[in-house]
């Protein structure tokens, strides 16, 4: 929840002076991206590649929930802010764990594979998934829904790959490369 703070202070200099909100997914994702890779990967709970993305998305619904709450209260006029918290809680919520799963799961690929350009792709695919939202909901309403879409299954398919790597290995505790 914290990470508001500093993505709202980076987004009050970027973005809302330009009212390039896309540019917010690079503020956004690269704090939870430093709050995941230096508060939880050193943990000792932190012991396979699926920690990445359980505690990816525990960040990014943090942050999601009081970033809700700012455009529901702050935001919205009064009589829309029931339409605005029904809307984002069906499609800001679910592209904020979206990107943590797309996050967790490159991120789990370089900490514990030290798989060719996964940390590139833990922060990268993110912001670029969360800009194109944003600009997708700013500019092309209808297009934004069939982008939630892609992202949602892009995310499912990673997830599954994990799952699936998981029924393979015969110890759950993995040791860390990095």
């Amino acid at each position: 929840i914290l990470l508001i703070i500093p993505a709202g202070y980076l987004n009050s200099i970027l973005v809302w002076p330009t009212g390039n909100i896309y540019i917010a997914g690079l503020t956004e994702e690269i704090c939870k991206f430093l709050a995941l890779y230096y508060l939880f990967k050193n943990r000792q709970q932190f012991n396979e590649p699926m920690d990445a993305i359980v505690y990816g998305v525990l960040i990014s619904m943090g942050f999601a929930t009081l970033e809700n709450f700012e455009y529901v209260y702050i935001y919205s006029e009064a009589n829309l802010s029931l339409i605005t918290a029904i809307l984002r809680a069906f499609t800001a919520i679910p592209m904020h764990a979206t990107c943590a799963v797309i996050m967790g799961y490159y991120l789990g690929m370089y900490i514990f594979r030290l798989e060719n350009f996964a940390l590139f792709k833990a922060i990268v695919y993110p912001v670029i998934f969360h800009g194109v939202y944003n600009l997708l909901v700013q500019y092309v309403p209808i297009v934004w829904l069939f982008w939630l879409i892609f992202m949602i299954s892009f995310a499912v398919r990673l997830h599954k790959r994990f799952i699936f790597e998981q029924k393979l290995k015969n110890v759950e505790d993995e040791k860390k490369l990095i």
